[in-house]
């Protein structure tokens, strides 16, 4: 097949993956599917029963040892694709049949090509995060989404990405970047992905205030935020319209490239809840990182969020000498 399809995972005992291994047993009819499985071998063993046997089902590579697990096993899946069109995928992403097609076509002009994410169903923490992607889409021009697509060049075949960073889905489109590959962002390519539980919404807070160390701009916009509310706490009418401004952004980036159609009206409200969360958890991150050396993840500790591209460039003029 000529599009290969990576989803890297990693479950404890008793969750139900019955849903997941569906989708991934129909998608194997469009796409060459590699699930790259870190779980106990009871788990694994599991999985294995619920794919069919056209689902490529492993275990990361023993030589593949980065402090992120995601990136171990999407460093696994290069090795195994059968082409050079890789989509990449969190466990939580629905991909239609009509949109592997539109990305597969894309990647015949571009080496990086970057859909956008929607949640269904839409609980309140669901509408809460999809404040920040339209933000996002707003200010920035798109989101960064549980999916990428990409041409597998030889140096990413043989060697990979760094995962010794956090916000890895960056550190992939960097490192694109830097070796002077052409990125593509459809913003009017919505992916369905589903919402995680409240509780694992809640665990996510602080990580994804880490992430901004990856953009100093952003970080330090951040840090400024919860300043801003204490200077502004006993001025309710500057403090409502810079709320309402943020609301305004929002409602932009929702409207973009026909993004209505899968955006609710009513999660632009839920800015102001999470612009007051970010201007929290960015000063728990900063705390994490200077007072910890970075943030927990799976039993230990990362300090990078992602590399710049120059650094990342640099590195590879150092590997070419």
């Amino acid at each position: 097949m000529a599009l290969n399809y990576i989803l890297p995972i990693k479950s404890d005992q008793g969750r139900d993956i019955g849903e997941l291994a569906g989708y991934l047993n129909q998608l194997s009819e469009s796409a060459q599917v590699i699930v790259v499985d870190g779980s106990p071998p009871e788990v694994f063993d599991a999985h294995r029963a619920l794919l069919n046997s056209a689902v490529t089902h492993v275990r990361p590579a023993d030589d593949v040892r980065f402090r992120n697990g995601k990136v171990n096993g999407v460093v696994t899946g290069f090795r195994l694709c059968g082409s050079d069109k890789v989509v990449i995928a969190d466990d939580d992403v629905r991909y239609e049949p009509a949109q592997l097609h539109r990305v597969e076509l894309a990647l015949d002009t571009a080496e990086l090509v970057r859909p956008q994410n929607y949640f269904r169903p839409l609980p309140w923490h669901a509408r809460w995060d999809t404040a920040r992607s339209l933000l996002n889409r707003a200010v920035i021009g798109a989101d960064f989404p549980g999916t990428l697509a990409l041409r597998l060049s030889p140096q990413l075949r043989a060697a990979g990405y760094d995962g010794d960073v956090l916000f890895e889905n960056l550190e992939l489109i960097r490192t694109v970047r830097a070796a002077g590959g052409r990125e593509r962002l459809m913003l009017d390519l919505y992916v369905r992905r589903l919402p995680p539980s409240t509780r694992h919404f809640a665990r996510q807070r602080v990580r994804q205030a880490y992430d901004s160390f990856a953009q100093p701009g952003r970080m330090i916009l951040e840090l400024a935020l919860l300043p801003a509310f204490v200077l502004l706490r006993r001025r309710p009418l500057p403090l409502a319209a810079l709320l309402g401004a943020a609301v305004g952004l929002a409602e932009i980036g929702r409207r973009r490239d026909q993004g209505r159609a899968v955006f609710a009206p009513g999660s632009v409200w839920f800015t102001p809840a999470w612009l007051a969360e970010r201007s929290v958890c960015s000063w728990l991150a900063l705390a994490t990182r200077v007072l910890f050396g970075g943030v927990r993840y799976s039993g230990g500790r990362i300090w990078r969020a992602a590399h710049s591209v120059s650094e990342l460039r640099q590195r590879g003029n150092q590997r070419a000498d």
